[in-house]
């Protein structure tokens, strides 16, 4: 009699499962219905569709996905070739150009409905400030993806043994750092400082107030290719250069080849980025045993302030396309994996299995975390904003070397950070259009007025050039943005 009993007990709850209701007859967000939705990724060196992270889904939600990623190449021409047959896909993971480009097409379905009905958790979830990141002529296209958090990725870095020997300290404004500079140079015989191509900027740049692409000064955004400062930031730079007091074959460097000169031993400060700590740290040590390094304070300008450049911006938006045969369902199953207790299983696995809490803070259990969870970030579909900055900070405690100066750049940049005030905003069509082709124009100019190949004098015909070629559109666009927010 009892098997009886729990025999029909089970078949009650399989069927309201299927029907996608709890048992006080709610909405369970998409969990049970087995739907076979199909979702479009961007490209990555892994099989979606046999990773764990899509069988962790599918039993955490009942719902299965059949994923697809788009090609390595050609993607563009590649996802607007199956918007235009209307292919059936439910679920799109796009960067900010492909959004902007489907959703001013008309190719994706608006979402507040859906949202309203069926966006619980996912509600819960974003904070209203990012909203308008996905907010086109007032209406809703997208899941906005938001990051870690607000963080300090890169800070100066120096040989503190050889600072030591040369009775040193470190440097606070950018005067001292060229004293430093020059000291090391006559002293040790080396580069003082290197560098990559695509660090020109960084924390020197914002001891000069050029902390981000875009800045608010009297309630309007100017552009760091019109900053005032900018020609005294050249002049600096281009002093460094000529005395050799920077790498003289920066513009040519990859980040590689700059990690390779620092580790060893040709040059004596290097912009570190945390995530590159554990090999620049193990090759140096490999080099010179007992080297040590120590983090230089961030730069501080003409008035003691030091300031972080941190853009928060959405990488990733999530969309359903108008061609979906399933708009709901794949709205339920958004909405089912920023529940709570889905979402931390997304972000750090299981409790005892991929993650343990220690004073109050995620460790990743090695190896099952690395095995289970490298491609784990593939699969979001929008984050807990509130939650992930910390269940984020699990992924650099894998190591106590990224783990270390992960929290040393954080502690030098506490109450620092600058965000660039265009980090949500909405897709604006001028800056989509023009951004690539105007950070080009403007990175390569700058290289030339460091070295000297063009005198800092000419700045301003770059800055017209920039202007004509479409920077006065994108100026002029982000400023209707901001001031009608």
């Amino acid at each position: 009699m009892k098997r009886k009993v729990g025999l029909t007990l089970l078949a009650l709850l399989l069927s309201l499962s299927m029907f996608g209701c709890s048992s006080d007859g709610s909405s369970s967000s998409g969990k049970g219905k087995n739907s076979g939705l199909r979702m479009l990724m961007p490209y990555s060196r892994f099989d979606p569709n046999k990773d764990f992270m899509a069988s962790y889904i599918q039993e955490k939600t009942g719902v299965q996905v059949n994923y697809e990623m788009l090609p390595a190449e050609n993607f563009d021409e590649k996802l607007n070739l199956l918007v235009a047959n209307k292919e059936p896909i439910d679920i799109m993971k796009l960067s900010s150009g492909q959004f902007y480009q489907l959703a001013s097409s008309g190719a994706l379905e608006p979402l507040d409905e859906l949202i309203d009905e069926h966006g619980d958790y996912i509600k819960s979830a974003i904070k209203d400030s990012t909203w308008g990141s996905a907010t086109i002529d007032g209406k809703i296209y997208a899941i906005p993806e938001a990051g870690s958090g607000a963080s300090a990725g890169e800070a100066l870095v120096v040989r503190q043994d050889w600072m030591d020997e040369l009775g040193l300290e470190a440097p606070k404004n950018p005067e001292e750092l060229y004293t430093v500079l020059k000291t090391i140079k006559e002293k040790k015989q080396i580069v003082p400082l290197t560098g990559a191509k695509d660090s020109i900027y960084g924390d020197i740049a914002s001891a000069f107030g050029i902390v981000n692409d875009w800045e608010d000064q009297n309630g309007k955004l100017v552009h760091k290719a019109e900053h005032p400062r900018m020609k005294e930031f050249l002049s600096y730079m281009n002093r460094l250069y000529e005395e050799g007091l920077i790498d003289q074959e920066m513009p040519i460097n990859t980040a590689a080849k700059a990690i390779e000169k620092f580790t060893s031993g040709k040059a004596a400060m290097y912009k570190l980025a945390w995530w590159n700590s554990t090999n620049t740290v193990n090759s140096l040590k490999q080099n010179f045993p007992d080297a040590k390094l120590s983090v230089i304070p961030y730069l501080q300008d003409a008035d003691g302030k030091a300031s972080v450049g941190i853009n928060t911006g959405i990488t990733w938006f999530i969309a359903i396309p108008k061609a979906s045969k399933h708009k709901e369902e794949a709205m339920k199953l958004l909405n089912a994996k920023l529940a709570p207790d889905v979402f931390k299983g997304l972000a750090i696995g299981d409790e005892g299995v991929h993650h343990e809490l220690k004073d109050g803070k995620y460790y990743p259990i090695l190896p099952k975390f690395n095995e289970d969870l490298t491609n784990g970030s593939s699969y979001m579909t929008g984050t807990d904003e509130h939650k992930y900055p910390e269940y984020w900070q699990a992924r650099v405690r894998k190591e106590p070397i990224l783990q270390s100066y992960f929290e040393a750049f954080q502690k030098e940049a506490e109450g620092h950070l600058v965000i660039d005030p265009m980090s949500l905003a909405p897709p604006i069509d001028a800056v989509n259009k023009n951004k690539l082709k105007l950070m080009k124009l403007l990175d390569d100019n700058v290289l030339k007025f460091i070295t000297g190949a063009e005198p800092v004098a000419n700045y301003d015909q770059v800055l017209e050039q920039w202007y004509a070629e479409g920077g006065k559109d994108m100026v002029k666009q982000a400023n209707d943005w901001y001031t009608n927010r």
